[in-house]
């Protein structure tokens, strides 16, 4: 046990003396997002009675419509991907930016609920940045050298997770099967839950305990592609004050399984979920609990590598 004791001790001073403290650098882009329009979103789609569920077939639809009117309103070309299943006809409402000649960015968030939760973080915290940046888009107009496509996508949650019915997948499957070019896709689940109390982030092993915070302050990006997790690490704390984490590994759990999966790069941007959020999927997932400023340093992050990628 002793000797177990050294070598373990020994492992975590390599790793602290290889991976130092990081500082911050000074942002240097000013991206002017807006934490009031963000709560806005959410207050809207939070507050449909009853939840946005996919049975619950009025709210489900004001929530799309107002996505498509949110979309228009700031100069988007907005389409509908439409598809049917037995319970019905559902759909993914996509904004597009700049010119088609060249292979995409995908940038998605998923606006349906479950029924036990208004789901303020779930996801309607990550529709709002999809709205926001959209609303940037049109105000900022960079010259970008790949266009963007925008997706909220249809049924992400129970009984459609993991299967063929899911938005993300139907928008997946037809780029692979048009054999269209994807430069990278970016799933946003979840990105307005912050916390500064120490413990307030939980990690599924204890090895990650000392690699990564204990408080949950900070946005994760994750996925299996090491050039896109570095083209944020790059260019996310140059718009950004808030601390960035990336994490190389497969996870599922949200849209870009299904851009992956298809062999298309993909990753995920999040507050970790249910790892930090005790209200994930229950009535408490209120527009309240969540910190909108931070949301908005998420959204000038984000907006920032997709409009900068090279």
């Amino acid at each position: 046990m002793r000797v177990f004791l050294v070598i373990l001790m020994a492992f975590f001073l390599m790793f602290m003396v290889s991976c130092p403290s990081k500082k911050a650098p000074p942002i240097t882009v000013n991206i002017p997002a807006d934490s009031a329009k963000l709560k806005a979103h959410v207050e809207y789609l939070a507050g449909l009675h009853p939840t946005r569920s996919s049975n619950n077939e009025d709210s489900h639809e004001a929530a799309a419509k107002y996505i498509e009117e949110q979309f228009a309103a700031v100069g988007c070309a907005v389409t509908m991907q439409r598809y049917t299943i037995d319970a019905g006809e559902f759909r993914n409402i996509i904004c597009r930016y700049g010119q088609a000649d060249a292979p995409r960015i995908i940038v998605g968030a998923h606006y349906d609920t479950v029924r036990t939760t208004p789901g303020a973080d779930d996801n309607a915290s990550a529709v709002a940045g999809l709205l926001e940046i959209a609303r940037l888009l049109n105000q900022l107009k960079p010259r970008v050298k790949y266009p963007l496509e925008l997706v909220a996508y249809d049924l992400e949650e129970p009984p459609y997770y993991n299967t063929k019915h899911m938005g993300s997948y139907r928008h997946a499957e037809k780029l692979s099967s048009d054999e269209e070019k994807v430069h990278f896709m970016i799933s946003l689940e979840m990105i307005g839950y912050f916390s500064d109390e120490s413990g307030s982030q939980k990690y599924p092993s204890p090895f990650l305990k000392l690699m990564y915070p204990s408080k949950g302050n900070f946005i994760l990006v994750t996925g299996t592609d090491g050039e896109v997790l570095d083209l944020f690490t790059e260019a996310f704390p140059r718009a950004s004050k808030l601390p960035l984490e990336t994490f190389e590994y497969r996870i599922d759990l949200s849209d870009h399984m299904n851009y992956r999966d298809l062999g298309f790069r993909a990753v995920m941007v999040t507050d970790t979920a249910f790892y930090r959020n005790p209200n994930y999927h229950e009535p408490t997932d209120t527009p309240d609990t969540l910190d909108y400023a931070r949301m908005a340093e998420v959204v000038k992050g984000v907006f920032l590598t997709v409009a900068s990628a090279e």
